[in-house]
């Protein structure tokens, strides 16, 4: 079945590009259906998970626009999820791929593993947790918890210099949600003197009594 992926119709630009990133912001594009639909799927299912990436951003304060879903869930529920999901509204990318596609709109779902590391994939101090410890309920869908996002893309951004976005996601989000720079003594030491280092860097004349 041909389908075209939501990615290159926005990387093609023009009217429709510009119209998806609006809809992106009032929560109604196919990114968003894509993520209230398969997160009520895995509800359906008993599938535990945690919304990631950028959409838990948003859920945090800081929305940008995402072209995909991100959602972890544990090895299990990655092997459950293709058992009940492959070719029922939903198809790998391609053979043997552990994400899947939304055929109704295009938009690639990808699925982070319990136990796998972020970034560059080496084992460190943070990794990957299990969704049922790290999540945290936001209008009827399950995210990552705050402090847990964070370190997950600091570990990212600091470990692998293609994904210097994380760093600046986070850089983002100290300012539009107006995070404490205390935060920074509840997150894995592995990651406390980046958090300071970000905040710092773009609010140097904040000091908390």
């Amino acid at each position: 079945m041909f389908m075209i992926a939501f990615e290159d119709k926005m990387r093609a630009g023009g009217a429709a590009a510009v119209k998806q990133m609006g809809e992106f912001f009032m929560g109604t594009d196919p990114v968003h259906v894509t993520l209230k639909n398969i997160t009520k799927k895995l509800d359906e299912l008993g599938i535990k998970y945690a919304a990631a990436g950028a959409l838990a951003l948003g859920a945090h304060g800081h929305v940008r626009n995402t072209v995909d879903v991100d959602i972890l869930v544990t090895r299990e529920g990655s092997r459950r999820i293709h058992e009940k999901l492959d070719g029922l509204g939903y198809v790998p990318p391609f053979t043997g791929s552990r994400n899947l596609r939304d055929t109704s709109n295009g938009v690639r779902i990808e699925f982070l593993i319990t136990g796998e590391f972020p970034g560059d994939g080496k084992p460190k101090p943070i990794a990957f947790p299990d969704p049922t410890e790290a999540a945290t309920e936001i209008d009827g869908i399950r995210y990552l918890n705050l402090p847990t996002l964070i370190e997950l893309k600091l570990a990212s951004g600091m470990t692998n210099p293609g994904r210097l976005k994380d760093l600046a996601d986070i850089q983002e989000l100290i300012k539009h949600a107006k995070l404490p720079r205390s935060l920074g003594h509840q997150l894995n030491p592995y990651v406390t003197d980046k958090f300071f280092e970000l905040y710092d860097s773009i609010q140097p004349d904040v000091h908390e009594q």
